[in-house]
C-alpha cells in the first residue's frame, strides 16, 4: 500500500524565500525521521506558500494512514507554518 498526501501551507512570518527556506528544511528535516519521503512540490518562487507532497508505504492502509498523521500532526504542532488543505491518495 502507497500512502501520498498533498498539503498547502502558508507561513506567515517569512519576509523572504530565504526565511521561508529556514521554515521548510526544518519541517522536512523532521518528517523524514518518520520515514517519510517528503518534497516540496509547487510555490517555490513564493515567500509565504508552499506546496509539500509526502509519500510512504506499509503492507496495509491502517499503517499508512498512522504515518501520515503523524506528519500532519508534526506539521500543525509547528507554529511557523500552517496548514490549509490536505489532500490524500493511496495506490
Amino acid at each position: 500500500m502507497i500512502g501520498y498526501i498533498e498539503c498547502e501551507c502558508i507561513i506567515y512570518d517569512a519576509q523572504s524565500l530565504k526565511q521561508k527556506r529556514s521554515v521548510l528544511q526544518s519541517v522536512i528535516s523532521r518528517l523524514k525521521h518518520y520515514n517519510l519521503a517528503v518534497s516540496e512540490l509547487d510555490n517555490q518562487d513564493l515567500w509565504q506558500r508552499t506546496v509539500i507532497g509526502i509519500v510512504t508505504t506499509a503492507s496495509s492502509k491502517t499503517a499508512c494512514e498512522r504515518e501520515l498523521q503523524r506528519a500532519i500532526a508534526l506539521i500543525d504542532s509547528n507554529p511557523d507554518i500552517e496548514l490549509t488543505r490536505t489532500t490524500y491518495e493511496w495506490l
